[in-house]
């Protein structure tokens, strides 16, 4: 791929752009909002300047509602050898196309499974997709060609192919993106009303679960009105769950011991079932979950003080395996979750006392 051509220059799209343009590819920009694409060109994703001819590779990076007209409007006037889109939801785009009775062989659906809870062309980075998968959707209409130029574009963003059928993907992104965005909304929207003595109380558990609902509804409007059935499906078994942890928790206000039996047994089952799906949540690299020990570490809120961590960590031999931060309410202070392997937590955990770090066991 020598030239590409980026259709809407949002977080996703000028991530691509920034990506390909790194690589030595030539990005012409372009945006229903002729600012937003200048902004990403800026940022040395491409060049705003429309492209001389036809281009290698279309990338449609428009709103689900919006993409197939957009695609059709880019493959009516010829501006690649192929198309792709990056919408997240698959099918309804593809027979939307199909309704149109435009040729699709040089298209191919395709979902880069990463993003942040910002958006626009300031939020881009050219390494929000290394490592993440990136899902395509080829039918036997697609062109090899067309793959290809797919699969390239995929590697040149540093990010693992994963084809699926496109209606499969729908459902799978229902599951693991939409639905649960949805339930981070909803827990978070708890606290718009709670009174503040309560707010000041929110530790790490509350963080992760909501972060994500920090999102743009506009956004996610869209994204959600393009999958509605299957995340609807989804809800409607969580709420299901709902219900009889509701009942369960009013059976242990009872005073029969036979109804606290019952609540104690129905809140074990939800809990021992969201256990048997945690762990099915893939670990690091995409690899099987592993158990890693902590060495918790209190530090205080100054510059250079996670950076002196790392560096006495790896002066130890150790490899940090993941780290969480929690801040300490109403003090300049915070204790920094380090997880490593098993057999790496004590001698992390002695090198860091000798440096003189204050652990919590």
């Amino acid at each position: 791929m020598r030239t590409a051509l980026v259709i809407g220059t949002g977080l996703i799209g000028t991530s691509a752009a920034l990506a390909l343009s790194q690589r030595g590819v030539v990005v012409h920009l372009t945006d229903h909002d002729p600012q937003q694409a200048r902004t990403a060109a800026a940022l040395g994703a491409g060049t705003d300047e429309a492209p001389g001819g036809p281009v290698d590779l279309a990338i449609v990076a428009a709103p689900p509602a919006h993409v197939a007209a957009t695609l059709a409007d880019a493959m009516r006037r010829g501006v690649a050898r192929g198309y792709l889109d990056v919408a997240s939801v698959k099918g309804g785009p593809r027979r939307e196309l199909e309704a149109l009775g435009l040729d699709l062989s040089a298209y191919i659906g395709s979902h880069p499974m990463s993003g942040r809870e910002k958006s626009g062309p300031l939020a881009a980075t050219g390494d929000l997709f290394e490592g993440r998968p990136w899902v395509l959707t080829p039918t036997r209409d697609t062109d090899t060609e067309v793959l290809n130029l797919a699969l390239e574009l995929v590697s040149h963003c540093r990010a693992v192919p994963v084809v699926m059928d496109a209606d499969a993907h729908d459902r799978a992104v229902a599951l693991v993106s939409h639905m649960p965005h949805l339930v981070s909304s909803m827990v978070a929207a708890r606290l718009e009303n709670a009174e503040e003595a309560a707010v000041r109380l929110c530790g790490q558990g509350i963080r992760d679960v909501t972060r994500i609902a920090a999102s743009d509804p506009r956004m996610w409007i869209d994204i959600l009105s393009a999958n509605p059935g299957p995340v609807a499906d989804l809800l409607a078994d969580v709420s299901a769950d709902l219900d009889e942890t509701v009942q369960a928790l009013r059976a242990l206000q009872s005073s029969d011991d036979a109804k606290r039996r019952e609540g104690v047994s129905g809140i074990e089952d939800v809990l021992r079932r969201g256990n048997a799906g945690q762990v099915r949540v893939p670990g690091k690299h995409g690899a099987a979950p592993l158990t890693y020990e902590t060495v918790a570490v209190l530090i205080d809120d100054q510059p250079g003080q996670l950076a002196r961590i790392f560096a006495d960590a790896g002066a130890a031999g150790v490899n940090i395996e993941d780290v969480r931060i929690e801040h300490a309410t109403g003090q300049q202070a915070g204790l920094v979750q380090l997880m490593v392997q098993p057999k790496a937590a004590p001698v992390l955990s002695t090198a860091l006392r000798e440096r003189g770090w204050a652990l919590r066991q």
